[in-house]
């Protein structure tokens, strides 16, 4: 899959950098507590954040204590460098600690360190616990109970400088027919898969891309399925909601909405990431008035990085109803079987 087909003579030489970075990499930094890796081989669109998700609430449901490690994209310049503990409900907490980051905290309940070097986020949390578990002041270890400590590195197949006990990739479909950037999605070829100690695939793309995995790599099978809020469900937004969002693969947004009977007018799609201002919401109103919409209708990821302000702006025309997708694991209990001996 040719994304940018004036970007192809641009291949080898990103192919020549990236056997480059490969070839001069250091060692990696090792942390105290495990790591697990969830990464993918595209640059997005894999669907790692609801992977993470999924792993991480298994993971804590199994006597596991997470914390998530995330570069944070998206965050302001001054403080990507710097280690931070996402807040979750934070005013301006998509820009203080990147969209992904805010949606996992917020979903999971969980621990969620941000930072470009992932080791010094590592690092920063596992200080805390340590600071938290010992009492300065009467001298005496905590006596609440302590489950085992874990990482998980979100997006960290590439991040070669965190060294981890584990790496899991995500491979969808597109995967198999899209070609290395800058003209495709690909950060790697699929020569690189067997780098992986596991590979998670979607439940209805399994069957098709096993034949292609190397040989004995254990495989995890996710389910994705849309939740739409309140007893309206699809109807939320009425019968034709404008749909928006910004990510790697806005067209699988809206071809899932249409698919669960929703009866989307239009879509508007931004970049990755975007951060929402009130041009964009003005621009989002005249498409909805144009195709007579009933409302609007966005992902989690989005719903984030919309402010109070922004949100009421699109309230003036239509109900906004955030849909969430959820992932989980068809056979959690193998999952947490294989991570229990591979950990051990």
């Amino acid at each position: 899959m040719t994304r940018r087909l004036w970007a192809y003579p641009f291949v080898p030489i990103y192919a020549a950098g990236l056997a480059l970075k490969q070839t001069l990499a250091r060692k990696p930094r090792a942390l105290t507590w495990p790591v697990i890796s969830i990464g993918s081989l595209s640059a997005g669109g894999a669907g790692k954040t609801p992977a993470v998700i999924a792993l991480a609430e298994l993971l804590a449901a199994n006597g596991y204590s997470p914390t998530v490690l995330s570069r944070g994209y998206g965050r302001a310049a001054t403080a990507r460098n710097t280690p931070d503990e996402v807040v979750p409900h934070a005013p301006a907490a998509a820009d203080r600690f990147g969209d992904e980051p805010t949606l996992i905290a917020q979903r999971t309940g969980l621990p969620v360190w941000v930072c470009a070097d992932r080791w010094a986020a590592g690092h920063a949390a596992e200080q805390q616990a340590l600071a938290h578990t010992f009492n300065p002041t009467t001298e005496q270890a905590s006596t609440e109970s302590t489950h085992p400590p874990l990482h998980i590195l979100d997006d960290g197949f590439q991040h070669r400088r965190l060294a981890r006990t584990l790496d899991i990739v995500l491979l969808t479909a597109n995967d198999l027919a899209d070609t290395l950037l800058p003209a495709g999605n690909l950060r790697e070829p699929l020569t690189a898969l067997p780098r992986a100690d596991i590979v998670i695939l979607r439940e209805d793309e399994a069957a098709a891309l096993t034949p292609h995995l190397p040989a004995n790599k254990p495989i995890w099978i996710i389910r994705r399925t849309l939740r739409f809020p309140g007893p309206m469900k699809i109807f939320a937004a009425g019968v034709r909601p404008m749909a928006f969002c910004g990510l790697a693969r806005p067209e699988g947004f809206i071809a899932s909405l249409r698919e669960a009977g929703c009866g989307v007018a239009a879509g508007l799609s931004f970049p990755d990431h975007h951060r929402y201002t009130p041009a964009d919401i003005e621009k989002l109103k005249r498409t909805a008035r144009q195709h007579q919409a009933t409302g609007f209708i966005t992902t989690e990821k989005d719903a984030v990085k919309l402010t109070p302000a922004l949100r009421a702006r699109i309230e003036d025309l239509g109900q906004l109803m955030v849909v969430a997708l959820d992932a989980t694991f068809t056979d959690p209990e193998a999952v947490v079987q294989t991570l229990r001996e591979l950990l051990a």
